[in-house]
């Protein structure tokens, strides 16, 4: 079974980091979720768009962080709730507060850029 990740944030915009992250996940062989948490686009890169981590069917090994710091906090309890093996908090998506509030809830956070750890850069996927 391939690892699963839900790309929160992801964007259509092909500029952006959350869709250079679901086209560099999938180049890894992830099994790619994209979330968008506002009801605008109905797939990203030829994938079904999840509004919740909730709606995603089975498990979630990785979730990749890419909104701003208080929309990140605020989802944070529905990271929690869906358990994942590690909680990415890509530059600009957290906070010490963030930070903090996910450490409360027991998440696995790592800070850092979760493309750089799959062995690329962001500019090898270009817009």
């Amino acid at each position: 079974m391939s690892k699963s990740v839900a790309v929160v944030g992801a964007s259509k915009l092909r500029s952006k980091f959350g869709n250079k992250s679901v086209r560099a996940h999938l180049h890894a062989g992830y099994q790619v979720f994209p979330v968008n948490i506002h009801p605008s686009d109905a797939e990203i890169e030829g994938l079904a768009v999840y509004h919740r981590l909730s709606e995603i069917p089975g498990p979630i090994h990785r979730v990749t962080m890419y909104l701003p710091p208080a929309i990140t906090l605020e989802l944070l309890p529905e990271i929690a709730a869906v358990r994942p093996l590690e909680v990415w908090f890509n530059p600009g998506s957290h906070s010490p507060t963030v930070l903090a509030r996910a450490a409360e809830l027991g998440l696995p956070a790592i800070e850092g850029c979760s493309i750089v750890d799959l062995g690329v850069s962001p500019a090898d996927f270009p817009d």
